[in-house]
């Protein structure tokens, strides 16, 4: 494992500023043509895994992130950004920036209805004449790597060898294990990891933060050094399990011990001292069926505290390892003509590993405790829960999976050559990054032959030209399995189904009031019949399916669960089967004794 002491060192600090001073009157002037030559900038998307708005320390957080901060003080801070509620439509959207019913994405294979299985838009893998930033890239004269959680398909033509990456180390899955080559949940009978489109296991001092990024410097070294490079480093870091090395996990003892009342409020007063909500914002109640802090007894709440702990210590060994990739381009001389994005592609995770008998007897039979023995380390099955959840998405309401500001608004920045060092408060989405990469460097997207992207580019709103990309009279929408936040002028139609929602549309006024707390619906008839109208016409433009009556995120879950696992071990239904008969011939041969001891009794008399 790496030494956690080795931070970047001052030659290479020096480095940096000496490379700095150099380029200052080169690297901005770069043409906006295709050409690839020594001075095209290179990219890194760092993409985080259930990060909320103000989980990174330069938007308010607890968790240590200097190298992320790093880059947001010396480019762009976007403060409302939005993603979707779900990982892999985000993902999807993120590489070919357009909507993630266009791209064939429109949901994760964990809570598809078989209503929508196979349906066009809901193929879950990039559907033929989808283009993806590396396609283009690649075209370009790029270098294309991929290294992390790819959750986009792994059958025939669905891995990133297929869709325009060089190499790719890519786990096809929601989440895995941190420490081993080993799955996390019973949906998956193993952690299905490719390199290069084939199956690969990893090595024994795997842990997911450091090896991604291993990887990713590995394959940044290889090939043609003088052509530029993509790289799309997508981390594990923090879905559950949340596991992290002690090392970092200890640096946050006591810092949690208040609770999760006293987080959702600190974050919620920081947000308001930052600008990210208007001064007088009101904070949206804790959702339905959340359990007080104070409810929990002293045991209980030194487990939930330590478990907040090794979320933020799993945030910090993650920062660390993207510093160990900026210090290896500072060294190479590829710092400074780099352009770098981070985000995260939904909000924090609510899941519990303690809460379900399925989860939890699969854990018995998997080597996993939810304990705080080792907690955070190999057989620690980590997990925040929905109160720290909502917590952490403070100031927004909810979390992961709706589509309420909780699990959509999340961090964004852009660093690097033609990024301007400021905040930037104007609205934006996840389908706006592939455009806005491809013009940084020139490159027009051709839609000849492909999908158009539905995405807008950022770039003049960085460059100053514009003030918005999305003026009031332009529409942006958001669903995934149900879950509906759709935006026009200021206002937001937004409808989450159970468990956590009622199916209901609701209105508000998301410039004042961005924690969503208070209905105008009934206040602003006419405005919400706007935007419901407007939904319409983007839904059947997008082709966007209806959810089967009753649909319910948890209960599918649970559902393609069992489907998955009779499909992986055909034997348990069989099992099944035969408990079934022995209880069944128990119960007759129980009856039959009673049936005979009654006679006996009668004969006896």
């Amino acid at each position: 494992m790496v030494n956690i002491k080795s931070w970047p060192t001052l030659t290479a600090h020096m480095h940096r500023l000496a490379l700095a001073l150099f380029l200052a009157g080169f690297v901005h002037g770069l043409p906006a043509s295709a050409d690839t030559g020594p001075g095209k900038p290179n990219i890194v998307v760092l993409l985080v895994d259930d990060a909320a708005l103000m989980d990174f320390g330069v938007y308010g957080g607890e968790a240590r992130t200097p190298n992320i901060d790093a880059l947001a003080g010396r480019g762009a801070l976007f403060t409302q950004y939005r993603s979707s509620p779900l990982c892999a439509p985000s993902r999807a959207m993120l590489l070919t920036g357009m909507d993630n019913h266009r791209n064939g994405v429109a949901t994760i294979p964990e809570v598809i209805p078989p209503e929508q299985e196979g349906k066009p838009g809901y193929t879950l893998s990039l559907e033929p004449g989808v283009a993806t930033l590396a396609d283009y890239l690649k075209e370009a004269g790029y270098r294309t790597y991929m290294t992390g959680k790819w959750h986009l398909g792994s059958a025939e033509g669905d891995l990133p060898v297929s869709h325009g990456f060089d190499r790719s180390f890519a786990l096809d899955a929601s989440g895995a294990d941190n420490w081993e080559d080993k799955s996390y949940m019973p949906f998956y009978a193993e952690a299905p990891w490719y390199e290069d489109g084939q199956p690969a296991a990893l090595p024994e001092d795997f842990y997911s933060s450091e090896f991604i990024v291993d990887k990713a410097i590995v394959y940044i070294d290889e090939g043609d050094s003088d052509a530029p490079f993509f790289a799309y480093v997508a981390f594990q870091a923090i879905h559950i399990p949340v596991q992290a090395p002690a090392d970092f996990t200890d640096n946050y003892d006591g810092v949690y011990d208040e609770g999760w009342e006293a987080l959702r409020e600190a974050r919620h007063e920081k947000a308001v001292a930052e600008g990210l909500v208007p001064k007088d914002a009101k904070l949206a109640p804790m959702p339905k069926g959340s359990r007080a802090w104070s409810a929990l007894n002293e045991d209980e709440q030194k487990l939930y505290a330590a478990r907040m702990q090794v979320n933020a210590g799993m945030l910090e060994a993650m920062d660390f390892h993207v510093g160990r990739l900026i210090e290896h381009l500072e060294m190479k001389g590829l710092y400074e003509n780099t352009i770098f994005v981070v985000t995260s592609d939904n909000g924090p995770e609510p899941s519990r590993g303690d809460d379900n008998w399925q989860l939890a007897l699969w854990m018995k039979f998997n080597g996993y405790h939810t304990g705080m023995k080792n907690i955070g380390e190999k057989g620690s099955w980590g997990f925040i829960g929905p109160e720290w959840a909502n917590a952490a998405a403070s100031p927004s309401d909810l979390f992961k999976f709706y589509a309420a500001s909780g699990g959509v608004r999340v961090p964004f920045v852009m660093a690097g050559p033609g990024i301007p060092h400021e905040r930037v408060q104007s609205f934006a989405m996840v389908t706006d990054v592939a455009p806005t990469l491809l013009e940084l460097v020139g490159i027009a997207p051709d839609a000849t032959g492909r999908r158009p992207m539905t995405g807008r580019s950022l770039v003049p709103v960085l460059k100053g030209d514009a003030p918005h990309t999305y003026g009031p009279d332009d529409p942006a929408g958001i669903e995934v399995s149900g879950n509906t936040g759709f935006y026009l002028d200021g206002y937001k139609i937004t409808r989450n189904l159970p468990p956590m929602g009622d199916g209901k549309w609701r209105l508000y006024d998301i410039e004042a009031d961005p924690g969503e707390t208070t209905d105008l619906s009934a206040a602003q008839p006419g405005i919400k019949q706007k935007l419901l109208m407007a939904y319409e016409a983007y839904a059947e433009e997008m082709g966007i399916l209806e959810m089967p009556e009753g649909y319910s995120s948890t209960e599918q879950l649970n559902i393609n669960t069992r489907k998955k696992i009779f499909a992986q071990y055909p034997w348990i239904p069989v099992l099944r089967i035969l408990v079934i008969l022995l209880v069944l011939a128990g119960i007759l041969w129980g009856i039959r004794i009673v049936v005979w001891r009654r006679r006996g009794g009668k004969a006896a008399r």
